[in-house]
This record gives C-alpha cells, sequence and structure tokens, in this order.
C-alpha cells in the first residue's frame, strides 16, 4: 500500500465516508487499539517484565491462569471503563460482568474478550491474542444485566483479535469485510497494511488436535481419515496439517491463506457441547471468516445464530474455508 493509513485515520473514514459505525463506537475501538498495544508490550517483554509463568489462581472455569492473563485483563478493564463508551464488560477470566463505575458515564455498548487467548503458550514464545467482541445494550430497561449479553453473533456491531507474533497484527470487522493493521512500533500506531481480505473457498490444509482422535465424533472422523488419505483417497489431494494451539493463531493463519479449524465436541466430557466459549471466541472468530468469506459452525448450524444460554458457554467450533466447513457439516447432518 503507497498511502499509510491509521487505525484511527481507518475508523474515522468508517464512520465519515461509510457510515458503517457510530462515532461512540469508533471511539471504544480505538481505546481497544491502544489497550492491546500496551499488551503486546508487556508480551514482548517476557522474562525481563517479571510476567511470566503461573499466576499461582484459577479462572472461572477452574484453568491455571498466567501472570499475563491478569496482566492483559485488567488492561482492558482499566482502558475501557472511564471512556464513556460502555455499560459494562464480560471476560473469560472472570466470573460475572463487569459494571462500568458509577463515577463514569455509561455508553451503550457492550464489551467481550478473551484477555490472551493461546496463553498455555506464553512460556515457549508461540503467538497469543487478544479476541474481543462489542454488542450493543439492549434499551428498554435500566441498568446493566448479565442477560443483556446473551445475543447470538450476528448481532455483534464489531470483532476482532490482536495476535502477538514476530509483528503484532490488529485484525477488525465492522460488518464491511475484515482489515489488518499491524503496529509500527517506532511510531506506536497501527498502520492498515490489508483490506477486504478474503479465505479461498477450498483448501489442503487442517488444523486440529490429533491427539483426541480416540474421542472424536464419527462425523470428524471420518473427515480427518479422509484428508489423512490423500490423493489416493476419496478426497483425491494431499492434505498437511497445522496445529498452535492458540485458536488467534490458527484462524490468522487461515485468513491469511486458507484453511478449516476445529475444536470439535469429543467424548471425553460428553456432557460439554465443546471446549471454546461461544461469547469470548467462537462469535468474534466466526464473524470474522464470514466477513472474509469463509463459514463457521458448531458441526450441525451457523455459529452466529446460535442464542447463548449462559456467559461462559461453550461450543463446538469448525470454521475457515466454505466448501470444507460445509462438508464437514454435511458430514454431522448425515447429508452426505
Amino acid at each position: 500500500m503507497t498511502e499509510r493509513i491509521s487505525f484511527t485515520r481507518y475508523l474515522v473514514e468508517q464512520q465519515r465516508d461509510h457510515g458503517h459505525i457510530p462515532s461512540q463506537l469508533r471511539l471504544l475501538l480505538e481505546v481497544v487499539g491502544r489497550a492491546c498495544k500496551r499488551i503486546a508490550l508487556a508480551v514482548n517483554k517476557g522474562d525481563l517484565g517479571d510476567v511470566m509463568g503461573s499466576a499461582g489462581s484459577e479462572n472461572v472455569q477452574g484453568e491455571v491462569q498466567k501472570k499475563l492473563d491478569i496482566i492483559a485483563n485488567e488492561t482492558l478493564i482499566e482502558a475501557n471503563e472511564w471512556g464513556g463508551h460502555l455499560a459494562a464488560m464480560a471476560s473469560e477470566e472472570m466470573e460475572g460482568i463487569y459494571l462500568v463505575p458509577n463515577r463514569y458515564p455509561q455508553g451503550e455498548y457492550l464489551l467481550m474478550f478473551d484477555p490472551l487467548d493461546g496463553s498455555s503458550n506464553i512460556d515457549v514464545n508461540v503467538s497469543i491474542g487478544t479476541i474481543f467482541s462489542v454488542l450493543k445494550k439492549p434499551e428498554g430497561h435500566p441498568g446493566v444485566h448479565e442477560n443483556d449479553f446473551l445475543q447470538p453473533g450476528h448481532q455483534q456491531v464489531a470483532a476482532g483479535y490482536c495476535i502477538y507474533g514476530p509483528q503484532t497484527t490488529l485484525v477488525l470487522t465492522v460488518g464491511d469485510g475484515v482489515a489488518m493493521f499491524t503496529l509500527d512500533r517506532e511510531q506506536g500506531s497501527f498502520v492498515l497494511t490489508r483490506e477486504n481480505i478474503r479465505i479461498p473457498e477450498d483448501t489442503q490444509e487442517f488444523a486440529i488436535n490429533m491427539s483426541n482422535m480416540r474421542h472424536w465424533d464419527a462425523p470428524v472422523r471420518r473427515y480427518i481419515d479422509e484428508c489423512l488419505a490423500g490423493k489416493e483417497g476419496p478426497r483425491g489431494k494431499n492434505f498437511n496439517m497445522r496445529w498452535i494451539a492458540s485458536m488467534v493463531a490458527d484462524v490468522h493463519r487461515i485468513l491469511m491463506r486458507g484453511g478449516i479449524f476445529m475444536y470439535p465436541w469429543d467424548k471425553r466430557e460428553p456432557n460439554k457441547p465443546g471446549k471454546l466459549r461461544l461469547m469470548y471466541e467462537a462469535n468474534p472468530m466466526g464473524w470474522l471468516v464470514e466477513q472474509a468469506g469463509g463459514a463457521a459452525t458448531n458441526g450441525r448450524q451457523r455459529i452466529l445464530d446460535l442464542q447463548p444460554t449462559q456467559l461462559h458457554e461453550r461450543v463446538s467450533v469448525i470454521l475457515g474455508s466454505k466448501n470444507e466447513v460445509e462438508r464437514v457439516t454435511s458430514y454431522h447432518n448425515g447429508l452426505s
């Protein structure tokens, strides 16, 4: 790109020229971007910043928290609570919602986030990231309640993630395609580097945790067996496998070059519909993938149409290149 367009300028133009976002949403997204820059600094310091290792506590899901999990969560709260754009926040790391304190003005939006996705990779220097989703607060009643967050994913007004890797990259949709911004460390600002990202409809690359194969349901096992059979099998082509164990990193790869990501239901915890969180991971990532021409289902139906029933609801996730996602979904629905 010949002209360097900053994240702020991009948002202003989305508001002014295209009418995609109101001014308050623009300001909110700018604050989220600034918070991600602060988290990137903490991540980049590593052992030099006393941010590595376990915090000695567990989150609401019973998972051991890393120090950076807590730092990222606090950074996002502190950056967003005072701006007047939000009514409340919800985080994968907190049991309940976080109301904007009374000393600050309340806005009309709800912010949800996974402050540091892939935190098991922190100590081994593998890409991790922040995932966020924005909803409009329902009208018609005072205050904010947990039920206000329980909206299907197709009602999101903005979603994105920031990946902390060799480059710090912010990826965003406001419902008009997907844009990508790279952090210019010398200037201290995100710069637009890609627009209108498109995921190829076909792929020869899949991402899944193969160690769980014995626990998979028959449709997933069938799909992977066909991929592994290669050129001599029913698919007539060879597939490669990738698995980073960081949803942000796996989805980023799919946005860049295509592929399918699967974290399906399995028999280890048969009463749970999946492992990933619907509100903090599946909905924002599902919308990004759809906005780039891909698809996202829970194996049987579109993720963005699911009606959440609780804040930390889990879900099976199959997303990426459209034709492959539709194939796996058809296997689950007994259509082929």
